[in-house]
């Protein structure tokens, strides 16, 4: 190995021949320049470089550019720093001037305090140790050094950069600690501080807790250079002056550069002014502003300044992106304060019509005349409401930064187009006598900014739009508690008769779907008898139809006579009800006028003849579907009012939400191809919120709906528990279920016979029912419940051990099927099994026989079970008798389940009330009820679900769904 001796001189002025290079992990090596391979040192550098031999070659690249080896001698960053002082006096190469001014920088900065611990890892062991605060200044600073940086450092070097940041962190560690050495070692709380000081090894956090010393010492650093800058950029408002040549080509904006003095003041740059290094910082920091972003650069240039002037687009990025990519650079940004971030919003304001007559169109215009929609920037005192001149002038600007009147503002541009627009297209639609009606306006109120642009934010003088607008619902005003003869209205009575007269007065329908057993019929009543007292002898008044099931006419008959015996009432249903002129004759003078679906259906034009106040549908579930004859029917009856009684608006899907709300309100909620493009597919298809949520806004005002579990309305009701009870197959019933499934799946390979495939599925699905049921109710050969052998149904054998235990101990129960035949082999089997008679309920029993069915089941003597089919016995029928309901069978609907179990959990209930639904473990009647149980998510306003939709699988849907499971037959 090639080695050289240190020879001296004692003359001070010699140039230094020595080039410098900093290398991360090893240190200062130096080495003898190619023109003087073994120069004399001058004394103080030989006599620090004494002992030490210039033997380790080291691959350089010198300052021409030629590769070569050199021997050199590597200094740690204690010698490094020592020497590099020595030098100051000499003449030397650039690298060591340039090492001499960082190492100056970083004393500047240790003196400063801008300093921080760091925790580090190396081999496995956590190093504590001083690193700098990298404010944004230091970061300038940085920048400017490496810069400058000499080629031989840029030249010798794979990572540059790297390397110098290496010889920074050194530096700052190394003069930390020789700044503390007055410090003496345990005279402080924490142990990790020894570690900071000189001459400790570093090793001083555990590992488990070296996280969290990082993440917190981090923490510390970034707050301790948060506020520092140096630059600072302050944007101006554009005046007279500042518009740019030609016709509309707009402002420009003075992006101001300013520097903050250590006293916080900002002085505008004035670059004549600066020292060169300070010209060079600065000009440097605005490099990386240019870089940060990047709009800066297409900048008209100020020649006296260091300003920018801006495009008023360019300002808009500014402030949409420009500010946050400045400010993480270390930029502070200062923008003007009247410019204010403003949400275009749109107002509706109407005036009444004078001398309206005294009750209002249904969902017309009604007491409003004329309307007009305003367009604002901001809210509350500070909107700025724009003139027709103000949005043709914005539509010409563009953009999201925007001037009205002299005054600069943000606003969504896009929105601001959209909704000048949307007004333009509502001039032109009055203009033609096309002006929306009240139901489109409410449309527009509720939806989510897809017609109007940006959202309406006030309505004013539009009747009861006012207070859907302000609160999302009507608003009634309370009034005088509810005079009724034999009762008193409960708090949410008295609320739901005060709505239902507040819709009435307004003209609008209303659709009360409390649950099943809050009373819906009294609170009616209360409206009528209201009214009846309010106007007596009114030789104007109309009679209230009331057009009910079959089931209930009797119940309403009862009800009015009971709570409002002033009313009159009339039943218009049998075969002795008048007709022609004998109708007219009979109904004179009468209040109430009761009817059934199917005679209203048969006297369609009888009924449609006559003028009536209001048109009351009960169970109004039974119009759903618009094209029934019965739904036709109700429909063409003339009346000033309608409402629909429902223990539930949806059922199967939420075309019979629109059905029930377009009986009331009709074209409320458009067409029915309309309403399912718009609002039925998105939410049972797509699970959309933002329909859903439009759906919700548009029909809640019409819709009063109170739950009994909220104890907020009814806390004197009793417990309702309810419980999914699996029961197992006989052999029996699995071999009957396979044969089935087997057959539906042949069935379907057949081409002719996939044309009628949801036909044929739904065939299938109530074969596996019945099958699940018992042997007998599917093959319908008139054979025993039971055998000697025991049970044929495990739904059965359940049914009767339920049932003993429950008339043991004195209770009854409500037994539900949705076979009437099935219904009649259940009663007479537990007729023998009780001991007792079994009456059932179906739709082939008379009015009369019902009524009297019910009076024997609700009486103290009545019989301990009642059997009735979902259809006949789910709806309007108060049986609080029972405090246990089963349903044997399943609908597969939850709400045409809950109506029938209503029918014992609701007021008068005295007891608790327990309901089991019997499915079949292993068939499809479990998995369809986890699927059922699942889709209750969507709340009272979306899909419970019938069971059509089984008919759109495949058929390996269908087979994985219909498939018997192993766990079917029970041991």
């Amino acid at each position: 190995m090639e080695c050289s001796t240190i020879a001296t001189t004692a003359d001070t002025h010699h140039p230094l021949g020595l080039h410098a290079l900093w290398r991360p992990g090893a240190g200062l090596s130096l080495w003898h320049g190619a023109d003087r391979p073994d120069p004399a040192l001058p004394e103080p550098i030989a006599a620090l470089l004494a002992g030490r031999r210039f033997s380790t070659r080291v691959a350089v690249i010198g300052a021409d550019g030629r590769r070569d080896f050199a021997a050199t001698a590597t200094l740690g960053v204690t010698a490094a720093v020592v020497f590099l002082d020595a030098t100051r006096s000499l003449s030397t190469h650039p690298e060591l001037a340039w090492y001499r001014h960082l190492l100056d920088g970083v004393r500047r900065l240790v003196a400063a305090g801008c300093v921080t611990p760091a925790v580090s890892s190396a081999d496995g062991a956590a190093l504590v140790r001083w690193q700098p605060v990298t404010t944004p200044l230091w970061r300038s600073w940085s920048a400017v050094m490496w810069g400058a940086a000499p080629d031989v450092i840029a030249g010798n070097n794979a990572d540059p950069r790297a390397a110098v940041d290496d010889l920074v962190a050194e530096l700052t560690d190394h003069l930390c600690r020789a700044r503390l050495t007055t410090v003496g070692s345990g005279a402080h709380r924490f142990g990790f501080i020894d570690a900071l000081l000189p001459g400790a090894p570093g090793d001083a956090v555990p590992t488990s807790r070296a996280g969290a010393a990082s993440a917190a010492w981090l923490a510390w650093q970034n707050s301790a250079g948060g506020d520092e800058t140096s630059v600072v950029f302050r944007l101006h408002e554009p005046d007279e002056s500042d518009e740019l040549p030609g016709p509309g080509a707009g402002s420009l904006w003075r992006f101001q550069v300013c520097l903050r003095s250590v006293e916080g003041d900002l002085e505008p740059v004035v670059p004549h002014r600066l020292d060169p290094a300070d010209l060079d910082r600065v000009t440097t920091d605005l490099a990386n502003a240019v870089t940060a972003f990047g709009p800066l650069r297409q900048a008209l240039p100020d020649r006296t300044t260091l300003d920018y002037l801006l495009t008023t687009d360019t300002v808009a990025e500014l402030f949409a992106d420009g500010v946050s990519a400045l400010g993480q650079a270390g930029f502070a940004v200062l923008l003007p304060r009247t410019i204010a971030d403003v949400r275009p919003a749109l107002s509706l304001t109407g005036r009444p019509v004078v001398g309206s007559p005294r009750r209002n169109a249904m969902v017309g215009l009604g007491a409003v005349r004329d309307f007009q929609w305003r367009l604002a920037l901001g809210t509350g005192g500070d909107a700025v409401t724009l003139t027709d001149a103000d949005i043709d002038e914005l539509a010409r600007q563009k953009g999201d930064l925007v001037r009205v009147r002299g005054i600069w503002m943000r606003a969504d541009g896009a929105a601001l187009t959209r909704a000048a627009g949307f007004i333009a297209a509502q001039r032109v639609a009055a203009a033609a006598g096309t002006a929306p009606d009240m139901g489109e306006l409410l449309d527009l109120v509720t939806g989510d900014e897809e017609r109007t642009g940006v959202p309406v934010t006030a309505v004013s003088g539009m009747s009861w739009l006012d207070d859907i607008a302000d609160a999302g619902s009507l608003r009634p005003p309370a009034l005088p508690n509810a005079e009724l003869a034999d009762a008193s209205l409960r708090p949410y009575q008295q609320r739901g008769f005060e709505w239902l007269t507040h819709l009435a007065g307004l003209g609008v329908g209303a659709v009360l779907a409390d649950d099943m057993g809050l009373g819906k019929t009294v609170q009616v009543i209360a409206v009528l008898a209201d009214e009846h007292r309010r106007h007596p002898g009114d030789a104007e008044a109309l009679p209230t139809l009331v057009v009910c099931p079959m089931s209930v006419i009797g119940n309403w008959q009862r009800e009015i006579a009971r709570f409002a015996p002033e009313l009159t009432v009339t039943m218009h249903h049998g075969q002795q009800r008048p007709a022609g002129s004998r109708f007219t004759e009979h109904h004179r003078d009468t209040d109430v006028v009761i009817t059934t679906f199917a005679t209203a259906t048969r006297d369609r034009a009888l009924l449609a003849g006559h003028s009536w106040r209001r048109i009351v549908v009960d169970e109004a579930q039974h119009v759903k579907n618009v094209n029934t004859a019965a739904a036709k029917a109700i429909r063409t009856i003339p009346t000033e009012h309608r409402i629909a009684l429902t223990g539930t608006p949806v059922e199967n899907r939420l075309e019979d939400l629109r059905a029930i709300i377009d009986f009331v309100n009709p074209g409320l909620l458009g067409s029915a191809s309309v309403f399912r493009a718009r609002f039925a597919e998105p939410i049972e298809r797509d699970r959309d919120p933002a329909a859903l949520r439009h759906l919700t806004r548009l029909t809640r005002p019409f819709i009063l709906r109170r739950e009994k579990t909220d104890p907020a309305i009814i806390s004197d009701l009793p417990a309702k528990d309810e419980l999914t009870v699996r029961a197992n197959l006989t052999v029996e019933q699995a071999a009957l279920y396979r044969a089935v499934v087997d057959e539906l799946m042949e069935a379907l390979k057949d081409k002719e016979q996939r044309v009628l495939r949801r036909r044929t599925v739904l065939a299938a699905l109530t074969r596996l029912k019945q099958i699940c049921n018992h042997p007998a109710h599917y093959l319908g050969d008139g054979s025993p419940i039971t055998r000697r052998s025991g049970h044929r149904s495990g739904k059965v054998e359940l049914l009767a051990d339920i049932a003993t235990t429950l008339v043991d101990e004195g209770d009854r129960a409500l037994v539900f099927t949705q076979f009437a035949t099935f219904g009649e082999m259940l009663a007479g089997w537990l007729g023998g099994l009780l001991s007792t008679d079994v009456p059932l309920l179906h739709g082939g029993v008379s009015r009369t026989d019902r009524d009297a069915m019910v009076t024997r089941f609700q009486s103290d003597d009545g019989p301990p079970v009642l059997v009735a089919t979902l259809k006949a016995g789910g709806t309007g029928l108060n049986l609080t008798a029972a405090n246990h309901v089963i349903h044997v069978d399943r609908w597969w609907n939850p709400a045409v389940e809950d109506q029938a179990t209503d029918r014992a959990f609701r007021i008068g209930q005295q007891r608790d009330v327990h309901v089991r639904r019997f499915v079949c473990v292993g068939t499809l009647e479990e998995r369809i009820d986890d699927m059922i149980h699942s889709k209750r998510e969507l709340s009272a306003l979306t899909v419970s679900t019938g069971e059509s939709w089984l008919g759109d699988f495949g058929n390996d849907e269908l087979y994985e769904l219909f498939a018997l499971r192993d766990e079917a037959v029970g041991e």
